[in-house]
């Protein structure tokens, strides 16, 4: 669902092969903290954040409304 995500820990490269639809990958440091947002990442593709600890995978056009939640979290 578009409201959901997956993390993926001690992750620094995704691939999108055998994906149907695109992702916003929010790519996070040592701390947890945001380091790169990778917007719209096709099937078929290949993105990677050697700064990245982790990634979280989203729908496509929902990394802002994700980004604005943890914004807002304590």
């Amino acid at each position: 669902p578009p409201q959901w995500g997956l993390e993926i820990m001690h992750c620094r490269s995704v691939h999108t092969f055998g994906m149907r639809f695109a992702l916003d990958l929010i790519w996070l440091g040592r701390g947890g903290e945001v380091v790169k947002v990778t917007r719209g990442v096709r099937p078929r593709r290949l993105a990677a954040c050697l700064r990245a600890r982790s990634v979280v995978e989203v729908a496509a056009g929902e990394a802002d409304r994700f980004l604005a939640a943890l914004a807002t979290s304590p």
